[in-house]
């Protein structure tokens, strides 16, 4: 089955909850990192992509449309242009495989879902996509499981850890350096003197080498 990967991608002052961390220059390149691990495992899984950026933006493996348009509004624009199933996937997947995305593309179902963390959504697969319109922000899992009824789609819903996990803050970053060997965001976090901490009561989370921070 040939299908065609979404990929929404803020090139400019993005992951802005990233900001005690990171300065904005560190975070436009952090989001690019993510982004080459999403497009990798998109690509190898067999799909095509465009990622649908708010600014100019270039890369050699995917097609760019530049879009104004809040999010949603976005991302409908381009579901009307598809005439092949698409996937939605977002840009701070970095743990996402080949193989977790073929999963998605081999439901005999109308559509393949995986929720985000708080009530969000990460992916969509959507065999008739221009059927389809998004509603993310909120609790977007329940808003996009209504609007698969309203189609009168059948409905996968996928539990996936790596795909579950998307980057917003401090904290997330945990998951990259335990679980994303081999991965260019894992890279960049470590080249970025960031390592795994652990406090008094057991929890585990990050610290930075503050020779490594821009000054």
């Amino acid at each position: 089955m040939y299908f065609h990967a979404l990929i929404p991608f803020k090139p400019v002052n993005p992951k802005t909850r990233l900001s005690c961390i990171l300065s904005q220059e560190e975070r436009e390149a952090f989001a690019r990192t993510m982004l080459e691990d999403v497009i990798a495992s998109v690509l190898k899984s067999g799909c095509s992509a465009t990622l649908l950026c708010t600014h100019p933006f270039k890369h050699e493996d995917a097609l760019i449309a530049v879009r104004k348009e809040p999010l949603n509004e976005a991302i409908n624009w381009a579901l009307r242009q598809f005439h092949c199933p698409a996937l939605i996937i977002m840009a701070d997947l970095p743990l996402v495989t080949a193989g977790d995305i073929q999963r998605l593309i081999r439901t005999e179902k109308d559509m393949a879902i995986v929720p985000g963390r708080g009530g969000g959504t990460n992916v969509i697969f959507l065999k008739k996509p221009q059927c389809f319109h998004a509603d993310f922000y909120g609790a977007s899992f329940i808003d996009h499981m209504a609007v698969a009824e309203e189609c009168g789609f059948s409905v996968e819903v996928i539990d996936s850890f790596r795909m579950s996990t998307d980057i917003d803050e401090k904290e997330d970053l945990v998951e990259i350096l335990i679980h994303g060997k081999g991965r260019k965001s894992k890279e960049f976090l470590e080249s970025s003197g960031f390592t795994l901490a652990i406090d008094e009561k057991g929890r585990v989370g990050v610290q930075r080498d503050a020779h490594k921070e821009t000054l």
